[in-house]
This record gives C-alpha cells, structure tokens and sequence, in this order.
C-alpha cells in the first residue's frame, strides 16, 4: 500500500490527486504573487489540493547566457511571500547541501532536481531537513533504479518521500513517457506525481536552450491520472514567449482554467 502524509493541510498518497502548479523560475516577486493568486483561487474553487511551485535559481542549465530567476536567497524571500500572502504551501528545488537548511526554513517540500536525483550528499540533506523531499526521476535513469535513492532518503528517518516522472530521454533532444514507468514507480510505495509541461520538453533543441510542445499536456495528464498518479505537476507563467526558461511548455496563466478543467473535470 502507498504510503501517503500531510504537506500543511494537503494529503498526497491517498484520495484525491493533488495540483504542483506555477512558473519555471520565479522571475519577480510580483510574477510570483501574481501565479499563485490565480492559481490558488482557481484550485480553491474546483476543489483541488494545491502545492505553488517555483525555482528561486534554475542552476541546470546548458548555456551560461541563460538566465536563472531572483537567485539565492532573493528568491526564497519571494516564495516565503507567497506562502505567506496566498496562504499556500510552496515547493522548490535545491542545488546545493550548503543552502538546505535556508530552503527548508521558507520551503514545505524540497525537490531534487531530476539532473542531481543522485547525488548522495544533496539527497541526504534534504531528507534530513525532515521537510517533505520530491525526488524528480532522473532522465537517464530507469524507474527501478529510484527504489535506491528513495532508500537514501529514507535512511534519515524521513517518511516523507514524493517521487515524479518527467520522462526518459529517447535519443537526442527529446523525451518519451513510458506509462509503466509510472506503475513501476507506484509499486515502490511512495506518491508518485506526473510532469506533464517537463514531458513535453525537448532538452537541448533549441541552440542551447529546451524547445517543446505544449499540446501534449492534457493527453499526458490524462493518462497519468488513468494510471492513479497522486499529483499532476505543471508549470504556469504569464507569458511563456517572454520566459526565461521553458518557454515552448510553460502554460499561460489565461489558459490555465480550461487547461484544469479538461485534466481534472
């Protein structure tokens, strides 16, 4: 049986499937604010668990030109004002053991970036904050090989472990899902979520930088909660042509409404 837990006041691993919903990185405080208002209204009204997610520092990217958000610590100031101001429950990832403790002190659920899934030092650390940990399936990685690293998670005593599929990589500059992975990783007994805006990424494509596909979101959020993932996860910008990172995947904030409500009804 899956193990389920509480993030604030939301249950993942048992019942209903919960929203990881906001943008790609955290731009300006304003942006955020601005996304997880929208966002936490919307999931209020149609009765969806909902975690805002957003990247204080994208550290994983291919050029040094590209740019990585507000950065480290101004950018956890901006998710603390969400937390605070929206009255939300906020995720985001780390790069570094050096900033867990500063992250986990803003933070509700650390993640694992999927390029540093393991890298055991980072894993340990942030499972030892005792904050929940989402561990991003690496692309490289096959779902089986995640048993391991949840393990190392575990080892701190956390129970508090989310595992997320975002897709295997298929050749050059592209990703495939594979639906047993996401039966493999439910087997393991954690809850599991689905990237669907990172599913449709392809890595590297465009000069340095990911291109991708938007219309496969709903098709692939569709078949994930069909195989009884606990989450669906997504990113949401207001204008995703003006971005700094995922433009070509990032939903629009004004399509975001009919966008839920062709995945959860």
């Amino acid at each position: 049986m899956a193990k389920f837990f509480k993030i604030a006041d939301i249950v993942i691993g048992k019942g209903k499937p919960i929203l990881v919903a906001g943008p790609c990185a955290i731009e300006s405080l304003d942006m955020a604010l601005r996304v997880g208002q929208v966002m936490a209204e919307l999931t209020d009204k149609m009765g969806i668990p909902f975690i805002f997610k957003g990247s204080y520092d994208k550290a994983n990217r291919m050029s040094g030109k590209s740019g990585r958000g507000l950065g480290f610590p101004k950018g956890l100031l901006a998710l603390r004002a969400v937390k605070e101001r929206v009255g939300v429950p906020v995720l985001t990832d780390v790069h570094e053991t050096y900033q867990v403790e500063a992250v986990a002190s803003v933070a509700d659920v650390l993640q694992i970036p999927a390029f540093l899934c393991r890298q055991t030092d980072l894993v340990i650390a942030a499972a030892s904050s005792k904050r929940a940990v989402n561990i991003k399936k690496g692309q490289f990685l096959a779902p089986q090989d995640m048993k391991f690293i949840a393990e190392k998670a575990e080892s701190t005593g956390n129970k508090k472990i989310i595992l997320t599929e975002r897709g295997t990589s298929f050749g050059y500059h592209d990703l495939v899902l594979d639906p047993r992975s996401i039966v493999i990783l439910k087997e393991l007994g954690y809850p599991v979520l689905l990237d669907i805006t990172h599913l449709c990424q392809r890595p590297g494509a465009s000069l340095g930088s990911s291109s991708g596909e938007r219309k496969f979101v709903v098709p692939f959020a569709k078949a994930g909660l069909a195989l009884n993932v606990d989450g669906i996860y997504m990113e949401v910008h207001p204008n995703p042509k003006n971005a700094i990172s995922d433009k070509d995947i990032q939903i629009p904030l004004g399509e975001v409404k009919e966008v839920l409500k062709q995945i959860f009804g």
